[in-house]
């Protein structure tokens, strides 16, 4: 669950994804990046195709959404599906495990491509416990 958005912001998130979503026909799963600011959800972006971020979603809340969607893209109802229940009583952190030790002379510089070489997550009921966690899982020395 995000830890910092209130509920009116997650509200209109839902609300601004079932929008694109209709407008754009999408028959399975979507990617959409949003920003949120003083406030205001900004749409970034957003695909009508899957991320690397549905096996981590899938995982965090236990339930196959991929198979569902792809399901859903053959013919089948989502109406006619199990019920994917979104609401977990722990947090789940997702970190990219960076290629900087691994690869020497790579450069460590972020910038907009795709320089992970992996991701690891943190579970725990407690939201420092699960980044603590997937910080660990990344490799990174904790004080």
């Amino acid at each position: 669950p995000p830890y910092s958005l209130s509920g009116a912001i997650i509200a209109e998130i839902e609300r601004q994804t079932v929008a694109l979503a209709k407008a754009l026909s999408v028959v399975g799963l979507m990617n959409i990046q949003f920003a949120v600011k003083d406030g205001l959800v900004y749409l970034i972006e957003v695909n009508p195709r899957a991320s690397r971020t549905v096996p981590f979603v899938a995982k965090a809340i236990g339930a196959p959404i991929a198979k569902i969607a792809a399901r859903v893209m053959a013919g089948e109802k989502l109406a006619d599906l199990p019920k994917v229940d979104r609401h977990i009583d722990y947090f789940a952190v997702k970190e990219a495990v960076f290629p900087f030790n691994r690869f020497p002379g790579v450069d460590p510089v972020l910038s907009p491509e795709m320089k992970s070489t992996g991701e690891v997550m943190g579970i725990d009921p407690d939201f420092t416990l699960a980044f603590a966690k997937s910080q660990l899982g990344a490799g990174t020395v904790l004080p």
